[in-house]
């Protein structure tokens, strides 16, 4: 019995600049604590035996996930596309827009498209890759955007288009 997961397709290359900046000052800060674990791992390995020793244990544990996300960092920085100008058209709905809609009950929700990179804990930013954003590409204001999801199909009505 595998535990094989087939591999996750692939995400889009693109990102705001604020997102970009952002993903590098992660790096930065990233390689500031590294430098700070390794200080304290060395210490640990010095107390002696390591089988037992529970910092030895957390701290390698600790550089292992730092290491992990320095080096998811490094092989995808250099693949992002950094998109920083606003589309010719401004009443279309393209990357990084700012979108208003209104589902059947009158329900407002305000949705901001971005690179897949860019969503972690960020309040109504959504991937371009995630269903909503694609079907809300290239639709104009006013228009009726019809989402397949799970639960069923939710109708949206654009209301409001804005960039930053």
């Amino acid at each position: 019995m595998s535990r094989y997961r087939p591999p996750a397709p692939p995400k889009s290359p693109y990102i705001t600049k604020k997102g970009f900046e952002k993903l590098q000052a992660e790096e930065k800060a990233l390689w500031l604590k590294r430098r700070e674990v390794v200080t304290a791992l060395s210490a640990a390995a010095a107390e002696g035996d390591r089988s037992e020793n529970a910092e030895y244990i957390y701290r390698k544990k600790e550089l292992r996930e730092l290491d992990r996300r320095i080096r998811y960092l490094q092989k995808r920085l250099p693949d992002l596309n950094v998109v920083s100008e606003k589309p010719s058209t401004l009443n279309q709905v393209f990357f990084s827009s700012i979108i208003t809609l209104e589902d059947d009950a009158g329900n407002e929700t305000t949705y901001r498209i971005v690179g897949p990179d860019e969503i972690d804990h960020q309040p109504h930013y959504i991937s371009m890759d995630s269903p909503v954003a694609k079907a809300l590409f290239k639709k104009r204001l006013d228009d009726e955007v019809v989402v397949n999801t799970p639960a069923g199909q939710i109708s949206y009505l654009i209301i409001a288009i804005g960039y930053e």
